[in-house]
């Protein structure tokens, strides 16, 4: 997992701490700081945030998932302006990428773009999904880490990796040190979409997934020390 140029997921529920919603600064600051040690020793990182720190649409039954899911597009533009702005008072150049455009918040995503803004130094934020309903975030991150050839994605979660059944509800769930994506599908574990699974899996880039929340997990895991699951590809 010592690679050139990774791809983080920050769940938006981690973001938000112990208060579930809005966010936790001094957690996004904790972040940022991590972040910035692994580009200040040459990585190059990309970002991508869920938005469940102010919206679930899927456990919405009041509007048409379409609607839903364009609510959760905007709901993480929000948490990468948040995000981008702490991470520039840490020192860092940042810009936000997005499939769709958001005036002068964002700039519209291409693979050129990126590649120039990496080159640059810059962490990027891809917000705004896939830009379409019906993608999660996973489906996002892992379609963008395949379009800009990132060797890895690192999911940051309020939960430190991948359980055989999920830990709140089976006392006796075990944590997998190491599994491949197929078993994973197989298990139907469901830590990302299906889609997102086949998109990493045919594109060879193997996830680690760990805890938000533990100390350094995310400076650890940059380098290569993941407390939780890596997901193998080949």
């Amino acid at each position: 997992m010592k690679k050139r140029r990774v791809m983080l997921k920050l769940s938006g529920e981690a973001l938000a701490g112990k208060g579930g919603r809005g966010y936790d600064e001094a957690v996004v600051r904790g972040v940022a700081r991590q972040v910035k040690a692994s580009v200040d020793a040459g990585v190059e990182v990309g970002i991508v945030t869920g938005g469940g720190n102010y919206w679930r649409g899927r456990t919405s039954e009041a509007i048409a998932r379409t609607k839903a899911d364009q609510i959760g597009m905007l709901a993480t533009v929000m948490n990468c302006i948040y995000v981008s702005e702490i991470f520039r008072t840490e020192g860092m150049k940042t810009a936000i990428l997005s499939p769709f455009i958001c005036g002068t918040m964002t700039e519209l995503f291409s693979v050129d773009l990126a590649n120039r803004y990496f080159e640059e130094g810059r962490v990027l934020f891809f917000a705004g999904g896939t830009g379409h309903p019906y993608f999660s975030t996973d489906t996002g991150i892992a379609l963008r880490a395949v379009e800009v050839g990132a060797d890895a994605i690192l999911l940051a979660k309020s939960i430190d990796g991948v359980y055989s059944a999920d830990p709140k509800l089976d006392p006796g769930a075990k944590r997998f040190d190491s599994i491949t994506m197929q078993e994973m599908i197989d298990k139907k574990l469901a830590v990302i979409d299906l889609t997102a699974s086949v998109l990493c899996m045919e594109n060879h880039i193997p996830l680690a997934i760990f805890d938000l929340n533990e100390e350094n997990s995310i400076d650890n895991a940059m380098r290569g020390k993941v407390n939780g699951t890596i997901v193998t590809v080949d």
